[in-house]
């Protein structure tokens, strides 16, 4: 059988390795923040800092990413990533101060950036038509198996002497093993002896000449040629509406929502978190299933749906269910570090600190109240009632189909649909500049969360993603076309000749979909 053979399962390994070293990386914060504070203090800046900065180096990537990928190839982008990531996670395990974890999440997330990236169009551009909904999924499920492992072990050493450190550590196994799978894979797609190798394997045809393709510069993608703009808004559209529904939150936050809602204790917040991992994997897995067969669209529809449904059901819970609303955004004070870690470890008295845990301190606006719990930074919330022990549950489940929905339709399609709708002249560049606001909108989201939670409460802020997801549902209806089955010169034909492809339709298959052609003028 020779190379080909191997093809198609090492992309699965790079695509799910890639993923997997993503997702642990974005959601590892959510265990070891709660020690964290613990150790150095963190205010309520600090945590936000130390969440954000990882967005900020993704953001700093995405900018530059596209002519890296296009310019150096995926494989050496890949590559040079891992290079980088493993340099970060050695500051982070190593890290002695607030400002070299900074920096340590800096790198890792410059390194996160240009692999995702890099992985997705490296993937796309190797499969063909049946294999690559699955294979470009399967970077979504490695993410999920990624946050779900970073949740376990946030909880299994969140307890012990330097446990955050170990939980950074980690990363550098499964970008090491993808490393060695690349190194068995062409170097480029587009390499015609490359693509002569691949043909038996998902049975295309062979490439014929033709015209000279065009040539892509980076003000193409808000020009009417070819319909860029038109693809540029469609990409902007999804990645814009899929953070702005609060995900990021749930994922670095989780620990903090979990407390706010009733699970008593750092323990019970962490372990609530890994339900939220094995959630996701179960969806994921669904997704995997389901892409080439329900199709693209379908599952956007669906899972954004459900999203709607469910981050609002949070916030109705909780207008109804007493909860410590706005965590205090003042630096922890040195009694609070004699507070229990999770786990059951404990820090020593701090020299002056009072010896009464629930001694009232003063808030900002100077009132006094019950000493927070300082690993999530929100006000311990009183034993439940048994009437109210129910809602608690009911938000819990609420998050569980939340997390479900966005690995359902968003996680996995969104990626897919922009590895598909660019020429592979400009697929790099436009792919970055994409993921470019897709960080940005990461980071405010992310960089605001605590501030919003104290500013309009917990309930009025997941409304708030709620109407969002209602709006997302509405641009998914009107303007995501359904792209399976098609090969990705099918899709480019499409997409030429529209200026945005508006409702696909109901239960079509990819050949008989039809697209509304909207007139407009090429001198502009």
């Amino acid at each position: 059988m020779g190379r080909p053979a191997r093809v198609v399962p090492l992309c699965a390994c790079v695509s799910l390795l890639g993923g997997l070293t993503f997702g642990y990386e974005l959601a590892v914060i959510s265990g070891a923040l709660l020690p964290l504070t613990l150790e150095w203090g963190l205010s309520c800046w600090g945590r936000e800092v130390a969440v954000s900065s990882l967005l900020l180096g993704a953001l700093l990537a995405s900018l530059a990413g596209g002519a890296l990928i296009d310019g150096c190839g995926r494989k050496r982008a890949l590559l040079g990533s891992n290079a980088v990531l493993l340099a970060g996670s050695l500051g982070l395990g190593l890290a002695g101060s607030p400002a070299w974890l900074i920096l340590g999440r800096l790198a890792v997330g410059f390194a996160i950036s240009v692999s995702s990236m890099a992985c997705c169009i490296y993937v796309s551009e190797l499969a063909g038509p049946r294999q690559r909904g699955v294979l470009v999924a399967l970077y979504e499920a490695g993410i999920t198996v990624g946050i779900l492992l970073s949740y376990a072990l946030g909880y299994a050493l969140a307890g012990a002497p330097g446990g955050w450190r170990h939980m950074f550590g980690w990363a550098v196994a499964p970008a090491g093993l993808q490393s060695v799978s690349l190194l068995f894979l062409p170097a480029d797609a587009e390499d015609a002896a490359v693509l002569g190798d691949l043909v038996p394997l998902h049975g295309a045809e062979p490439p014929t000449p033709g015209p000279p393709r065009p040539r892509y510069s980076f003000v193409d993608l808000f020009r009417a040629k070819n319909n860029m703009r038109g693809r540029t808004a469609l990409g902007l559209g999804l990645v814009l509406f899929q953070q702005l529904t609060g995900q990021p939150n749930v994922l670095s936050y989780a620990a903090t929502v979990f407390r706010a809602v009733g699970f008593r204790g750092g323990s019970s917040a962490v372990l609530a978190s890994v339900g939220l991992g094995v959630a996701k994997v179960a969806a994921t897995l669904a997704a995997l299933g389901l892409v080439e067969r329900a199709g693209r669209r379908a599952l956007l529809l669906a899972g954004c749906a459900l999203m709607a449904v469910s981050v609002s059901g949070i916030g109705l819970v909780s207008l109804a269910v007493p909860v410590g609303l706005g965590p205090s955004c003042q630096a922890v004070p040195s009694a609070a570090r004699q507070t229990a870690l999770p786990g059951g470890t404990a820090l020593p008295p701090q020299p002056g600190a009072s010896r009464d845990p629930r001694r009232p301190i003063s808030s900002p606006a100077g009132t006094t109240t019950p000493h927070p719990g300082v690993s999530s930074g929100v006000t311990e919330p009183p034993s439940p009632a048994p009437e109210r022990l129910l809602l608690r549950w009911a938000a819990l489940a609420c998050m569980l189909v939340f997390v479900s929905a966005f690995s359902l339709g968003f996680g996995p399609v969104t990626w897919l649909l922009l590895s598909e709708i660019y020429p592979a002249e400009i697929r790099g560049r436009a792919f970055a500049f994409c993921n470019s606001f897709n960080w940005a909108t990461n980071l405010f989201v992310s960089l605001s969360f605590l501030h919003l939670l104290g500013a309009i409460g917990l309930s009025w802020t997941f409304l708030l993603y709620g109407l969002t997801a209602a709006l997302g549902l509405a641009f998914i209806y009107f303007f995501v076309p359904e792209t399976k089955g098609q090969s990705l010169a099918e899709i480019e034909r499409r997409f030429q000749n529209l200026r945005l492809p508006l409702g696909a339709g109901h239960g079509q298959s990819s050949p008989s979909i039809h697209y509304h052609l909207v007139e407009f003028s090429e001198a502009s």
